[in-house]
């Protein structure tokens, strides 16, 4: 008999690409219907969308993946165990680093050989600290083995050189003779890494070099050119794109570098007021409501890129790569304002869920995306003091997703009566994405961002049997429910035990404010 999984989580929507999204007001009952052909799909849904990014940025690096080798903190090599351990257990699939606007002044051979003689760097970005080095290119590859994940670079073009690139590729990919592959023997490596993820800048229109479209399109031709495969090992280049509704950058990339030359063209988004970002934790329905807005656009700003990626790139040989999303808070109080430590609430789960139901759906353009960022730092995974530890609500959505990786996207007919409404305005409360994996599972994610209605579900599984269902939900009581180091499983997965089968169609009550996964067999 077939095996079928069903992920439903709670978020809301107005439409995504193989989503057809009929919203109706003003009806007496809330219902959401969903018609799934699960022997149909063509698109594979990429697992390192699911991807995360890490910076030499606040207590990311320092204080939560390295602790050092001298460490009371159970660690191996100095790289943190229930870190390591946790982010397994999600499923991680790649890891950026060094950054962000730090990789635009990272000179990568302070960070190789022994640790106590490696120079030392004040990291003007963030913090103005003071920046040993002790973390480089050997402990982070270290790290993405202990991860069993895939690296990806991001390479210096805002203040490095074209040597200087070059031959951190040669350092890591070459098992020939060479001084650069040498020097990596001498350093305690005799076998390349066989990375294959490489960006080259970052942000170049901001922090990476202030750059026009036209500049940088020339500068990623000639710092690509010489970022050479090495053996049977071919470079997946990415080329650092736009951010927010930019489509002029995007339009000068897609124009001006030849389609071969570049794997991915990058994309940055945070879903924040700049003006006024807010409290991550102290939030009124107003704030909610606003950055739900934002999220549900996201999936109408993806488009627009891509409608421009289409123009030149018909055959999609170039991916969308989404290498910085999430939100991004004021800090918390008493906190150094250049760390960006900022606490992680239901909120931002519903963002989570939101944005990887729109990923999933453009998986035919978009193949990684990268959360910002991992630990400590915006929208984390993990918050850590000391030897502590904890879990926030957006790891458990990439937890609870980690179904959806390498399965085949699932076209869903999705018609819903229920609207979020606040004041004056209105969203769809209900997104929704479907996937089959290899051994015939269907997983469905649908979340409802409505704090206080729930609504009724009926989803009808055409083409395949079903007989059992079992699930989990993430919801709470408040928007702004968090955990804390004095209470770390405050907001985490339950049983969820109200969906009923009845032949081919599945039932249940879906909470206001939730997300909820469900096994169907």
């Amino acid at each position: 008999m077939k095996r079928l999984l069903i992920l439903i989580s709670s978020t809301g929507f107005l439409f995504q690409a193989g989503i057809h999204v009929n919203a109706q007001s003003n009806t007496d009952k809330q219902e959401v219907r969903i018609v799934i052909n699960s022997d149909l799909g063509k698109e594979v849904i990429n697992k390192h969308i699911y991807g995360h990014f890490s910076e030499h940025l606040g207590h990311c690096i320092y204080e939560g993946y390295w602790v050092g080798e001298e460490s009371g903190i159970p660690n191996t090599r100095g790289i943190r165990d229930d870190i390591v351990d946790a982010l397994k257990e999600s499923s991680i699939p790649n890891l950026r680093w060094p950054g962000g606007c730090f990789a635009d002044e990272y000179h990568w051979m302070d960070g190789i050989g022994p640790r106590d003689q490696r120079p030392k760097m004040i990291n003007t970005h963030w913090g103005g600290v003071t920046e040993d080095n002790s973390f480089g290119t050997h402990e982070f590859l270290d790290l993405c083995e202990l991860l069993n994940t895939e690296p990806y670079i991001c390479g210096n073009v805002g203040s490095g050189t074209v040597e200087e690139m070059s031959k951190w590729v040669e350092y890591i990919n070459f098992d020939g003779v060479s001084p650069m592959a040498d020097l990596r023997r001498t350093n305690g490596r005799e076998n390349s890494w066989g990375l294959t993820y490489w960006g080259v800048g970052n942000e170049n229109w901001g922090c990476g070099g202030r750059m026009r479209p036209e500049f940088y399109a020339d500068q990623y031709r000639r710092f690509a050119t010489y970022c050479r495969n090495y053996g049977d090992n071919r470079l997946r280049k990415i080329a650092g794109g736009s951010h927010d509704d930019n489509y002029n950058w995007t339009e000068v990339m897609m124009k001006e570098i030849p389609l071969n030359m570049m794997w991915g063209l990058s994309l940055h988004y945070y879903m924040t007021e700049w003006g006024n970002k807010g409290s991550a934790t102290e939030f009124e329905e107003d704030e909610y409501f606003r950055t739900m807005k934002m999220a549900v656009n996201f999936g109408s700003l993806l488009d627009g890129h891509i409608r421009v990626m289409d123009k030149y790139d018909p055959r999609n040989r170039v991916a969308l790569v989404v290498d910085e999303w999430g939100t991004w808070w004021n800090v918390e109080p008493g906190t150094n304002p250049g760390f960006l430590y900022q606490q992680n609430t239901m909120r931002d789960a519903f963002v989570a869920a939101l944005s990887l139901n729109h990923f999933n759906d453009r998986c035919k353009r978009i193949k990684m995306a990268n959360i910002a960022q991992t630990v400590n730092v915006l929208q984390a995974m993990i918050l850590t003091d000391e030897e502590r530890m904890i879990l926030t609500p957006t790891y458990h959505v990439f937890e609870m997703y980690k179904v959806h990786q390498d399965a085949t996207m699932l076209p869903l007919d999705l018609d819903s009566d229920l609207e979020y409404k606040h004041g004056d305005n209105k969203l769809s409360a209900i997104s929704a994405s479907a996937s089959r994996d290899a051994e015939g599972a269907i997983h469905v994610s649908l979340v409802n961002i409505d704090p206080e209605q729930a609504t009724d579900v009926s989803i009808d599984i055409r083409g395949g049997d079903v007989s059992e269902v079992n699930g989990r939900i993430l919801t709470a009581g408040e928007l702004n429910a968090h955990n804390s180091f004095d209470e770390p499983e405050s907001v985490k997965p339950e049983p969820f035990k109200a969906a009923r089968l009845s032949k081919q169609n599945l039932s249940f009550r879906l909470p206001a404010k939730s997300i909820v996964v469900l096994e169907i067999k």
